[in-house]
């Protein structure tokens, strides 16, 4: 069918139930072009929204939203709300057995277990490393999105649990491949952190003590973005393939063809 698809930017949304909605349109690229509104979008989970979001999210015209959540994420928080119209792709980018019991001590843990697990730099390391280990092992993963985006899924959203970790790593991988330069990506990225996009912390003791200025304190480092974790992915591409572009075609399988592609479908007219 064909898509209508907006060339301007149109005020941005904040919806009721899903968090970290937004247009990675605008974007410049290293070559002077710019990533087109209305293509490629990037948030939370969906299963919370409402009708009015739902509503608006219908309105854009999807071809595809790709949730990055496992069994696990879609048992706590419930699928997706449907889309009429729209393609769901699920394509689990961690292991649900991966730190499932780390996760409910997360959410159940008394203030000793939290220290014990995240005290001291412990809740940024295992940050770094799941960063670290999704770009070295969910490779078939992220070159099955790409080519997806090449073939038939514009306009897609990409949306994980909270939308910056799994969600913000293919974001970045999907804007290294059409030229958007890495700082570029880093900004976006950041976003994440602003105060009505962010993530809500879940927990089962609701009270003061159990959501107390330490607890938060303890807790940010898994529910924020920050600069290291996806310089670690950069990191990680450099030290592994020696680049972006040995990435992208050998670790992804990604050949200058479906580059060349995607850039038609995701930027702008030169």
């Amino acid at each position: 069918m064909t898509q209508q698809l907006p060339q301007t930017p149109s005020t941005e949304p904040e919806l009721a139930g899903v968090r970290n909605f937004r247009d990675v349109g605008g974007l410049p690229t290293s070559d002077g072009r710019r990533v087109r509104y209305g293509r490629l979008y990037r948030s939370g989970h969906l299963a919370a929204a409402t009708p009015e979001d739902a509503a608006f999210l219908g309105g854009l015209g999807l071809h595809t939203v790709f949730d990055f959540r496992n069994a696990a994420d879609l048992k706590l928080d419930g699928p997706d709300v449907e889309l009429p119209g729209v393609r769901n792709v699920n394509v689990p980018l961690t292991d649900p057995a991966d730190g499932s019991e780390f996760w409910r001590m997360v959410r159940d843990g008394n203030m000793d277990e939290l220290r014990q697990i995240l005290g001291g730099a412990k809740g940024t390391d295992r940050m770094v490393a799941s960063y670290r280990s999704i770009i070295l092992d969910r490779t078939a993963e992220h070159s099955r999105v790409l080519h997806a985006l090449a073939e038939d899924s514009v306009p897609a959203l990409m949306h994980c649990a909270a939308g910056k970790d799994r969600a913000g790593l293919s974001i970045a991988i999907s804007l290294l491949a059409v030229g958007v330069g890495r700082e570029t990506i880093e900004a976006d990225y950041l976003k994440s952190n602003d105060t009505h996009r962010r993530y809500r912390v879940r927990r089962s003791d609701t009270s003061a003590a159990g959501m107390s200025p330490e607890v938060m304190e303890l807790l940010s480092p898994l529910f924020g973005a920050h600069s290291e974790y996806l310089g670690a992915a950069f990191a990680t591409i450099d030290e592994t393939w020696g680049g972006t572009d040995r990435y992208l075609s050998e670790g992804l399988k990604i050949t200058s063809e479906t580059r060349e592609r995607l850039r038609e479908r995701l930027l702008e007219d030169s």
